[in-house]
């Protein structure tokens, strides 16, 4: 090859090496395209936990304006999770399975 050719050869070599270089340099650097990647995951990830939060706060907000303003509602937490009773009340409970008068374990369908 002439001297020539080979100087016309190493500019776009020299040009093609800086290239490469260059979008390895943008794809994996420090703050490359794979870290602003990973950001906007995790960005997403956050925004998901907000907006979760967001509707668990809207529904105890809910809850405590239920607890204010209506009574019977109070009445029916403080029945489910206080297992209290009005005055007069009998409460009833039941195993869930009884034994036979032989000893047998029956079930609720069984009897």
């Amino acid at each position: 090859m002439s001297p020539r050719i080979k100087k016309l050869l190493k500019i776009p070599l020299i040009v093609l090496c800086l290239s490469i270089l260059s979008v390895v340099w943008l794809g994996f650097g420090e703050s490359g395209f794979v870290r602003l990647y990973r950001s906007e995951a995790e960005r997403q990830t956050c925004i998901e936990r907000i907006r979760r939060l967001a509707e668990e706060n809207q529904a105890l907000l809910n809850e405590v304006h239920l607890l204010r303003t209506d009574m019977k509602y109070v009445e029916s937490v403080a029945r489910r999770e206080l297992n209290l009773i009005k005055e007069n009340e009998i409460i009833y409970r039941f195993s869930k399975e009884a034994k036979r008068e032989d000893g047998k374990k029956v079930s609720g369908n069984d009897r």
